[in-house]
């Protein structure tokens, strides 16, 4: 453990001893190029964001909250798929119900 701890010290030295001065310091480690801000970017062209702002009604006169037409939504999250069976994957089930271990107390079972 002490070799390991003497090669991270060694190492932190190294870095510390690089000529930093002219070099402008980093925001975050990744691609921070004018294209890949753009690639970043969120707009109305983007999948999906203009059919969910169509979606979207002003509610109440003094607060005015957004709310979203759930018409089309509805129809597909309440339809059971057929395909999809969860207890299928389970380890450990109680009738209907799939049992999760919540690493305390656990018993075989």
């Amino acid at each position: 453990m002490l070799n390991t701890l003497a090669a991270q010290l060694n190492f932190v030295r190294q870095i510390q001893a690089v000529d930093t001065r002219g070099v402008e310091p980093l925001r975050a480690i990744r691609d921070e190029t004018a294209e890949a801000d753009a690639d970043r970017e969120i707009g109305l062209e983007t999948k999906g964001v203009r059919e969910a702002l169509e979606r979207e009604t002003v509610v109440g006169k003094h607060f005015k909250r957004i709310r979203r037409r759930d018409e089309e939504d509805k129809s597909v999250r309440d339809r059971p798929s057929k395909e999809w069976t969860p207890l299928e994957a389970a380890k450990k089930k109680r009738g209907r119900y799939f049992v999760v271990n919540s690493g305390r107390g656990e018993e075989e079972g």
